[in-house]
């Protein structure tokens, strides 16, 4: 008789926890269900963009330096060596406009003792000026760049900086990469929610990554974005993490 009531207790026990659970999963379940059509539930993916560039626009920097124990002298020796570079550079095809020359600076060269330590005694003095050609002739920026080292050999003291290459249309191209980028973010998105058979809503926001902006084939990134001017060739990726709701 025990035995029978026992048993009777520890099915209706097990029989109430058994109600409870299905209960407390019926509500979870409804809970979900009402997040669900209230579009409350969000994928979050990132969506990406590439694009191959060609610069158009060079920039090419020198730097011309003379010396003298006289600055009157050093100056007139400054002044023809710059307008025989400006001639050089004319004559390369570079046309009047885009070259830009910079002031005059000046500093005072002391005399140093036996100790190697600078001393107050003036002298000489050392003046130079910086030249910037900018070109959308690359080619021309290249020749400059690899050649004007020649007037070297006409007595001048010339510094050839690496030519730098840019892109002047790159913020209409940046826009037009966010929106592919966007798209790219709801294709992903779309893609994972068919294999959950949900759907896809109304993207909830979007955050812009920055561009990596390298030489074509690089795998260089940076968390601040890189920005290569050294090639010619160039290769733009956008990244942007966007936000949506699942219905």
């Amino acid at each position: 008789m025990k035995d029978n009531e026992a048993n009777t207790g520890g099915l209706f026990m097990f029989g109430l926890f058994l109600a409870i659970g299905l209960i407390v999963s019926a509500l979870f379940i409804s809970g979900a269900l009402k997040e669900m059509k209230s579009g409350s539930q969000t994928i979050e993916v990132k969506g990406y963009a590439e694009r191959t560039i060609v610069s158009d626009l060079g920039v090419w920097h020198c730097n011309i330096r003379t010396r003298s124990e006289n600055m009157v002298t050093a100056y007139n020796k400054l002044k023809s060596d710059i307008q025989t570079a400006k001639d050089y550079l004319l004559s390369k095809g570079v046309k009047s406009e885009e070259i830009t020359i910079s002031s005059v600076n000046s500093q005072k060269i002391f005399k140093v003792n036996d100790e190697g330590n600078y001393t107050n005694i003036i002298i000489g003095y050392e003046l130079d000026q910086n030249i910037k050609v900018s070109s959308k002739n690359i080619k021309l920026i290249q020749i400059l760049a690899n050649e004007a080292t020649s007037l070297i050999e006409k007595g001048i003291e010339i510094f050839s900086e690496p030519p730098q290459f840019f892109y002047t249309k790159l913020n209409d191209l940046k826009v037009k990469m966010l929106g592919e980028a966007t798209k790219d973010a709801r294709e992903r998105a779309e893609q994972l929610a068919t294999n959950s058979g949900s759907k896809v809503g109304k993207l909830k926001s979007a955050k812009q990554g920055v561009f990596q902006i390298t030489p074509v084939n690089s795998v260089d990134v940076s968390d601040y974005g890189e920005y290569d001017l050294s090639t010619i060739e160039k290769s733009v990726k956008a990244v942007v993490t966007v936000e949506f709701s699942i219905e």
